[in-house]
């Protein structure tokens, strides 16, 4: 089955949804064979799940189409460590103004922090984006835009644009990052915005290991 089949199989479960779920997207990125986290998805109102499937700690983050930073609403809890502290986080999070549910999710480990995004360029069409700082990347400023699809040559072009490509090829005795698993990463979500089915893929931020890769936080927006 090509990305374009999946695609649409996946779209048509969330059919009128413009803005995916979170942990629904991981998961098909999961199946697509991108690292992304196990996670639980508990809407407002709802009972409150059992986490036998999830791995501690956990971390819970809102969701809510109308909220486009968890960080700047406080919509991140970390460090989760049994069912009682889940369901504490839970409750506060419910707070938050316009929330429609919480996704707990098994807590990764930190590494450095990249963005891959995809966008639909009115002149060009789509275009892939990526970035280093994650969620500081607007500080940072250092990204660079290459058409798609990508070959996986082209993946490991668009790295090279970065000023601070050396940050993942190591630097001063910080060990390189997993490139390979990056420029996965790269391809698949170039193919995926080459099938004109979507608006937008933001993944921000992709936590870079010295083995492999994390998709800690993604965003998809339907055509």
């Amino acid at each position: 089955m090509d990305r374009r089949d999946e695609l649409r199989r996946f779209l048509a479960s969330h059919a009128g949804t413009r803005v995916l779920p979170e942990q629904a997207l991981k998961e098909f990125l999961r199946e697509a064979g991108l690292p992304a986290p196990r996670s639980l998805y508990l809407p407002v109102g709802a009972p409150f799940p059992d986490l036998s499937g999830l791995g501690y700690p956990l971390v819970a983050k809102v969701f809510s189409p109308k909220i486009r930073s968890k960080t700047d609403v406080g919509g991140i809890l970390f460090g989760l460590q049994d069912a009682a502290a889940a369901a504490a986080a839970c409750h506060d999070l419910m707070k938050i103004k316009e929330v429609e549910g919480v996704i707990l999710e098994e807590q990764a480990q930190p590494g450095r922090e990249v963005i891959v995004g995809g966008i639909i360029d009115p002149q060009f069409g789509p275009v892939m984006m990526f970035g280093l700082g994650g969620i500081f990347v607007e500080l940072f400023q250092d990204v660079a835009f290459a058409l798609a699809p990508l070959t996986r040559d082209d993946a490991f072009q668009l790295m090279e644009q970065l000023k601070g490509y050396q940050l993942l090829t190591g630097y001063r005795g910080v060990p390189p990052c997993d490139r390979e698993a990056l420029a996965d990463i790269l391809v698949t979500v170039s193919e995926l915005m080459a099938t004109g089915l979507l608006e937008e893929i933001d993944l921000n931020p992709v936590a870079l290991y010295t083995d492999g890769a994390m998709i800690l936080d993604a965003k998809m927006l339907v055509l």
